[in-house]
């Protein structure tokens, strides 16, 4: 059949004696087959000018918008031990709802009426508080009193010395006039016996001005003796005045650090006091924190800490709780490669699992069974997966998304491109070319740093 014997088979054998040979072999099954031929090369070479749209396909699953709106965990900020649960696997519970109820682990709160005795504590203390400043009042008062006393000692300390002063004064005029007094007397005498001698005065006037001249003498010593008492007296007050502020000084002091001791020991009180307080407050709160509440509307998943009795450390797991409201969204995954072609706002195709679907992901307009979406989230950094996440949300253009879709389901997406002719996709794809880069026309843009 190659001709490659010399030996031609077909020129020795012939088969148009056969009936099959002869319906197949008519020329007219040539005309129609090569019509055939030619009319799919024309069909197929206006297919390779059909636009085709680009697409990034990703593999996600069902999540929600918000992050408060996702499934979370319950844990206890305290050690316990589970005593009573309130709910079932399944239960639809309100925000504020009793879940479980725990008791306590530790020995240092194991007193039922710790709360009262810390009370207790908490009002001895603020007894204290007042009679420490009841204490520093009296001292207070004390040292005001202590005060003014040394104000009227001094006073009158500052008087003497002033009375004294002026003593000195008195005492000193007087001792001026004893000394002129003599100096009288002593012309007096010599003058006396001077006419004594001349034989005009008697002797007895001679004896007299002596007397008086000696008895003078005499009463300037007395008054040299009165002025130094009277200076003695001035010197004596002014150590009285420093007797005074020494004294009272003592005294206050004394006072005032018995003052400062009080008001020491008054705000340790208070110290112990707000200690106290805050003992007391965080004791309350942890009588509230034995019961395990529902932070949500939502649906009780499953129980981690299950049986009664078990106990658990502060932070475990307890139980999982699924919140009634929430707005869905889809979170898929995109290779490094495609991230570029991905912005906020463009429209996206998403194929749920479970939902029946036929997807042309080149025309879209022809898919059945898919859902529009749109994106609002693009990571900026690369998950563990080696992709990009980007988050999806229902395109309310589009038709709603089904209703009996759960959260953590999968999902397909297909995020739709430019519009190319199938040749230049066949021709990409032949080449292993990327996308076509664009910018799509509602991107705002960049604000210029100036």
């Amino acid at each position: 059949m190659l001709n490659i014997s010399n030996n031609k088979l077909n020129t020795k054998v012939t088969l148009e004696h056969f009936s099959s040979a002869q319906k197949v072999f008519h020329q007219r099954h040539y005309k129609h087959f090569n019509r055939f031929l030619l009319a799919f090369f024309l069909v197929g070479f206006m297919v390779l000018f059909l636009p085709w749209t680009q697409n990034i396909n990703g593999n996600g699953y069902l999540t929600t918008l918000k992050p408060g709106q996702r499934p979370q965990t319950i844990q206890s900020p305290i050690p316990g031990r589970i005593e009573k649960w309130f709910v079932q696997e399944g239960d639809y519970v309100k925000k504020g709802d009793t879940i479980l109820f725990i008791s306590e682990i530790k020995n240092e709160y194991f007193d039922p009426k710790l709360v009262e005795r810390t009370g207790q504590q908490i009002k001895a203390k603020e007894a204290s508080v007042t009679s420490y400043e009841g204490k520093v009042k009296a001292l207070n008062n004390q040292i005001n009193a202590l005060a003014n006393e040394r104000g009227l000692k001094l006073q009158q300390t500052k008087n003497k010395l002033l009375q004294s002063r002026l003593k000195v004064q008195s005492d000193s005029i007087d001792l001026e006039a004893a000394k002129t007094n003599i100096k009288i007397a002593q012309r007096q005498f010599d003058r006396t016996e001077q006419l004594e001698s001349e034989g005009l005065k008697a002797v007895t006037d001679v004896e007299e001005k002596r007397l008086k001249l000696q008895e003078t003498q005499a009463k300037l010593i007395s008054q040299e003796n009165k002025l130094l008492a009277t200076k003695n007296e001035v010197i004596n007050a002014e150590v009285e005045i420093n007797r005074v502020k020494a004294q009272y000084t003592d005294k206050i002091s004394k006072a005032q650090s018995d003052m400062f001791t009080a008001q020491s020991n008054q705000f340790d009180s208070e110290a112990q006091v707000t200690k106290l307080e805050n003992a007391y407050t965080n004791y309350e709160m942890r009588n509230d924190l034995y019961y395990i509440k529902a932070p949500q509307n939502g649906f009780i998943n499953k129980a981690i800490q299950a049986g009664i009795g078990e106990t658990f450390k502060e932070g475990d797991r307890i139980v999982g709780i699924m919140p009634a409201d929430y707005d869905m969204a889809v979170e898929t995954f995109v290779e490094p490669i495609d991230l570029p072609l991905l912005h906020i706002g463009e429209k996206v195709r998403i194929q749920f699992d479970g939902w029946p679907a036929i997807v042309f992901s080149g025309w879209p307009n022809l898919s059945y069974g898919t859902y529009g979406g749109n994106v609002v989230a693009v990571e900026t950094f690369i998950s563990d997966n080696g992709k990009y996440r980007v988050l999806l949300v229902p395109d309310k253009e589009d038709h709603a998304w089904p209703k009996d879709i759960r959260v953590g389901s999968g999902a397909k997406t297909f995020a739709l491109l430019e519009d190319v002719p199938i040749w230049y996709e066949l021709w990409r794809q032949l080449n292993g070319f990327p996308p076509n880069y664009y910018q799509p026309t509602t991107a705002q843009a960049k604000p210029v740093k100036k």
